[in-house]
This record gives structure tokens, sequence and C-alpha cells, in this order.
């Protein structure tokens, strides 16, 4: 039964994946069209979506095998992590992998990626309000920071390089 039970996550995850990657190409899609000057749609593209469809897999897969270890650092190692890994190991191998996923526009991504992070917000949103206002506060602190930072190290590196 617990053996059906991580089929079925992992056939169900799957399925999500072909949706998050069909999101990327449909985005990619609208930007061409907008942008023909844009990353265009070559199997290239197709391919790179289809190593990071099994990248994820394989990294869904790990992180299954890993909670059934017993050494909790390993069990709750988040699966972004082992996809990260997975994607690394074999980009670092193949030159291949990183022409075809060059491919796939970056923005195209990003789009759909955020637009997963909006809705699984959304569904928060009770736990959000419950956090109080304190939260405003620290979120001002970061993004102000995180701005700060990225201008400051810009224009160092703009410096640098004599611009």
């Amino acid at each position: 039964m617990i053996r059906e039970n991580n089929f079925y996550k992992l056939g169900r995850d799957a399925l999500i994946l072909v949706l998050s990657v069909s999101l990327v190409l449909f985005v990619q899609w609208i930007k061409l069209l907008k942008n023909p000057k844009s990353t265009p749609i070559t199997g290239d593209t197709f391919v790179g979506l289809g190593l990071l469809w099994l990248f994820s897999l394989i990294g869904i897969v790990i992180s299954m095998l890993m909670k059934k270890t017993p050494w909790k650092i390993v069990q709750g190692f988040p699966i972004l992590g082992w996809v990260s890994i997975v994607s690394l190991i074999f980009c670092l191998i193949s030159p291949y992998c990183v022409r075809v996923i060059n491919a796939v526009d970056f923005l195209s991504l990003t789009t759909s990626v955020l637009a997963f992070a909006g809705i699984s917000v959304t569904h928060r949103l009770k736990d959000l309000s419950k956090i109080s206002w304190k939260i405003l506060i620290v979120a001002l602190f970061v993004f102000f920071g995180m701005y700060f930072m990225d201008t400051l190290i810009s224009q160092i590196a703009l410096s640098l390089s004599g611009k």
C-alpha cells in the first residue's frame, strides 16, 4: 500500500511537472509573439524543457528515497536542493545539457515560478494575517536591504569595468 501511494504521488508530481513545462513553453511562445527578436522556440527548447522536467523528477525521487534514511538532516533537505544538485551534476558533465537549457527563455521560467508562488501564498493568506503588522516592517527592511545591496554591487562592478 505504501509503495502504491508513492507511485501515485510520483505520477501526480510528474503530471504537475508536465503542466509546469507546458506553461513555460506557452509563456515563451507569447513572448515570441510580442517580441519576435526574443529567444526562439526550437527543437533545443523542447529538449531543454524535457531535461528540466527530468531533473525535477529525479530530484523528487531522490527526496522520496532520502526520507527513508535515518539521518534527519538528509530527511529534511528540500526537494529544490535535490533538483539543483541533480541539475548541477548533469550540466557539469554535459555541455549539451547547458546548450539545450539555454534555449529555454529565462523570463518564461521565472514568470511561471512566480505564478506558482503567488498561488501558494494566496492559500495561506489567513496564516499571513495572523502574523501581525510586524512582518510588514521586516519585509520593508528586507526589500530595502536587497535593493541597496544590489545597487551597491552593481555600482562597484560598473566602476571596476570602467563604465
